[in-house]
């Protein structure tokens, strides 16, 4: 079995990041201490490196089955080991959806064919993400769903998403809120703002988004069932999410990479590539999402990695889909925007999302014995979102230079991501 030792890092140990060794034996970890000296079979300098648990994407869309010529778990997983995650859940908005045991079993089995990452499977609450009957949970969960979603569209009906949470809290299952009322969205491009309003697009207000975080969050009341908001893109959801935390309700919350870079100023050009859901809004949402991260509102970093052939992107912003790549580039622009010391770094990219997904061997602070998920991050590194891993190219990073980079991602003791940054 294959020995690496991770020499001179600064590690995400459980007492708090320290300067010293990591030795990893096989898949999991033998030995955190200064000055190894056991034999190995391969030494990796980490000098002026944080090491710490490989990272977790809880909001990922693999496209497989169905939409192969956006994505599948393959190149998806070579994504995600470029950007340092060892494990990405799948939302089931595939065609067909996941909505039964026997679709969550062969994305889990594909998963473990490409062996990349660990790969979760995300299940419908409701048939065909449909929203008119719940989906088998029973099923789902036997299978192996522990996070459930109609990711793409929200759960409108508040009595069936009671439902799904009575059943779900007795299992301890987590309802993943896509939370955008469709009402308010219908026929919107964009932020309503002064910048849509002198573009001349139909918009989505804020208020599309807080009025299903204030419903669900009553629901969560009533049931006691884990609820998690996925893309936060509103300043005014932040003091919702706070309220309930502060009541002691099982509510967590999501920011992705995109709604922390950039608003809808970016639009002005209207291209496509910043078009996603729900939409870049202004610049006082964009601060406060930055604070609420910073602060433990939100608690943790996901993707909304969305890939769309180029043909689907290359049309008007009007006719284009909403969604972007990210997987890649995530923990760079996450450093770089946010500017996060390294252990908060770990807690919204590894450990809490682990935690929130229920990956139970990865998002572990680095000690003897644990599974050998671990990514060596340079924060004063640089990375150029230039080339993709991905089948899409629909990334709003592109062409920027991000402070932080990726250097290394093991995942169960084998290297599946290497960037030493030492250029030919």
């Amino acid at each position: 079995m294959s020995r690496t030792l991770f020499r001179n890092g600064l590690v995400m140990a459980p007492s708090g990041p320290i300067e010293v060794d990591v030795l990893v034996d096989g898949d999991a970890i033998e030995r955190v201490a200064t000055g190894i000296a056991e034999d190995f079979d391969r030494e990796i300098d980490c000098t002026g490196m944080w090491v710490g648990p490989g990272f977790v994407d809880i909001h990922t869309h693999l496209r497989e089955p169905g939409h192969q010529y956006k994505e599948d778990i393959e190149t998806g997983s070579r994504a995600a080991a470029a950007g340092g995650y060892t494990a990405v859940l799948a939302m089931p908005n595939t065609d067909p959806a996941t909505d039964s045991g026997h679709l969550v079993r062969y994305v889990l089995e594909r998963g473990r064919e490409v062996g990349l990452v660990e790969l979760g499977v995300a299940g419908c609450v409701t048939a065909g993400r449909a929203g008119q009957k719940l989906a088998h949970l029973d099923d789902l969960w036997a299978a192996g769903a522990r996070m459930f979603s109609d990711d793409g569209d929200v759960v409108e009906d508040a009595g069936l998403l009671r439902r799904a949470m009575d059943y779900l809290a007795q299992l301890g299952g987590v309802i993943s809120q896509h939370a955008i009322d469709p009402g308010l969205a219908r026929d919107g491009h964009m932020h309503e703002g002064a910048v849509a309003s002198s573009l001349g697009m139909s918009a989505i207000p804020a208020a599309a988004e807080t009025v299903v975080v204030g419903r669900d969050i009553e629901l969560v009341r009533l049931t006691g069932c884990r609820y998690h908001v996925q893309h936060l893109s509103a300043a005014a959801s932040l003091p919702l999410i706070a309220a309930a935390k502060a009541q002691g309700l099982p509510v967590t919350a999501e920011v992705t990479p995109h709604h922390l870079a950039f608003t809808d100023d970016d639009v002005r050009a209207t291209d496509p590539v910043f078009k996603m859901m729900p939409p870049l809004r202004a610049e006082e949402d964009r601060i406060a999402l930055v604070e609420g991260l910073r602060s433990g509102v939100i608690d943790v970093v996901a993707t909304d990695h969305a890939p769309h052939a180029d043909h689907e992107k290359d049309v008007p912003f009007e006719e284009a889909p909403h969604g972007v790549i990210g997987l890649e580039w995530a923990a760079a622009v996450v450093n770089d925007i946010v500017g996060l010391e390294a252990r908060r770094f770990f807690e919204v990219m590894s450990v809490k999302p682990a935690q929130i997904g229920m990956f139970g061997d990865h998002g572990q602070w680095l000690e003897s014995g644990v599974p050998a998920h671990i990514v060596v991050f340079d924060p004063m590194g640089a990375t150029d979102a230039v080339h993709s891993h991905s089948k899409s190219r629909n990334a709003p990073f592109s062409g920027r230079r991000w402070k932080g980079a990726v250097r290394y991602t093991m995942y169960a003791g084998k290297l599946t991501h290497e960037d030493s940054g030492v250029k030919a």
